[in-house]
């Protein structure tokens, strides 16, 4: 079942891209082992890769998503396509903090002072690369800033993670709106008004069957001229994609030094991927291959 609805206005004054990740969220706190700040910090910033991935024109194109601060979370990353498939890690899993003063977990402490970088691999000579500095670490404030200031794209950034009393995911999703030139003052009028009664996408979540009946709740009480109509439904989820022949690929990249290093050293080498964790063995005779593939490059 698609998770992830992209609609318009009839008037063209905007776009929606809206998301629903708890299966996605939950399984990246499976394999990282998350704490409930670690999970609520990588799966927003999931999220918001995940949707940016579905404006990508092209699906072979590819995006990453990082945000790095001074705070013990340190850094997130994300990476996602024109598919929807998507991956990321939080360089410190095990980050704690005490809720903030109104209940809620506190990602921009865990995240701190710092940058927020999108690279978009758009196959062209060179990847497009914007870095801002982070205004709230709250991260969906954050990729609001990002769009304004790197795209000038003026856009409501909405980003959720609703950890249950069980400690699992109950509900994770995304909105992103963006302004469309031209936009009817009126319209953009009845949206802010709309958007500041919201409250908390996980709120409404664990309430709606798809994302067309959650954007329905969201925006659905707009005068009729300004109701979104959904033209396409997509799917956001988890995928790493390593393999043995990326991991062989990744130590014929280091150079013939480190491999002779490696097998001299150690005999062998064991990789971990950072996204999903699995581990790849190369003994001595593997690595002397690769060794000899490296001489021939």
């Amino acid at each position: 079942m698609n998770n992830t609805v992209i609609a318009v206005d009839p008037g063209g004054s905007y776009r929606l891209y809206l998301t629903v990740t708890t299966e996605m969220v939950q399984e990246a706190k499976n394999i990282h082992k998350t704490t409930n700040l670690a999970t609520a910090a990588l799966g927003r910033v999931l999220t918001g890769a995940g949707l940016m991935g579905l404006m990508l024109k092209d699906e072979d194109s590819t995006l990453t998503v990082q945000v790095k601060g001074d705070g013990p979370g340190v850094e997130i990353l994300a990476s996602a396509d024109g598919r929807g498939r998507v991956k990321g890690y939080i360089a410190d899993p095990d980050v704690e903090l005490p809720l903030k003063a109104d209940g809620k977990l506190d990602v921009g402490g865990a995240v701190g002072k710092g940058t927020l970088t999108v690279i978009k691999d758009l196959k062209l000579k060179e990847p497009y690369l914007g870095r801002i500095d982070l205004v709230s670490g709250e991260i969906a404030e954050d990729l609001a800033h990002y769009f304004l200031l790197s795209e000038q794209q003026p856009s409501s950034v909405a980003l959720g993670v609703r950890i249950g009393p069980d400690l699992n995911v109950q509900a994770a999703g995304g909105m992103i709106l963006q302004i469309l030139p031209g936009a009817q003052e009126a319209c953009l009028d009845a949206l802010e008004e709309r958007i500041a009664a919201l409250g908390s996408l996980t709120e409404h979540i664990p309430r709606i069957h798809s994302p067309a009946e959650l954007m329905d709740r969201i925006l659905g009480d707009l005068p009729p001229p300004y109701r979104p109509r959904v033209l396409e439904e997509r799917n956001i989820r988890w995928h790493c994609g390593c393999s043995e022949e990326r991991m062989e690929k990744a130590l014929i990249s280091i150079g013939e030094k480190d491999l002779e290093q490696l097998i001299r050293e150690d005999g062998g080498a064991e990789i971990v991927c950072q996204f999903c964790l699995g581990k790849y063995q190369f003994d001595r005779k593997k690595m002397e291959a690769l060794l000899r593939e490296a001489r021939h490059e």
